[in-house]
């Protein structure tokens, strides 16, 4: 199987799928597959449980619900694999001729979920 970098790593394709909402953004999760969220709200910690209530779509291969805009009653369940920060990243703004340099530096903190079931 490929992988995408060092970020992202790839499973076998189900058939069965969700796509939920976390953090602002949507994310299209199968079980099995480990997947870096920005933001989770409340203290956590490596091992813990999480469970998305947020769903978007489930689709299980014949049939596909969608919600309006969420779906009652279907949940993700996860487990935080790692808790991290990304890759720095500088942040530079210059101006020639007028002897102005600003430089700073950014880590963007991350959760990695495996997810386990979709119901």
């Amino acid at each position: 199987m490929k992988t995408a970098g060092t970020a992202a790593k790839t499973v076998a394709k189900s058939s069965e799928f969700a796509v939920i909402q976390t953090g602002g953004k949507q994310y299209q999760v199968s079980v099995g597959q480990e997947i870096k969220i920005e933001i989770l709200t409340g203290e956590h910690k490596e091992g813990d449980a999480v469970v998305f209530d947020k769903v978007l779509l489930v689709d299980n291969g014949s049939d596909t619900t969608i919600g309006a805009p969420f779906i009652k009653g279907a949940k993700v369940n996860a487990t935080i694999s790692k808790i991290g920060r990304a890759a720095k990243i500088d942040v530079i703004k210059y101006k020639q001729k007028s002897r102005y340099f600003k430089k700073n530096g950014h880590r963007q903190p991350f959760y990695q979920v495996k997810i386990e079931s979709l119901k």
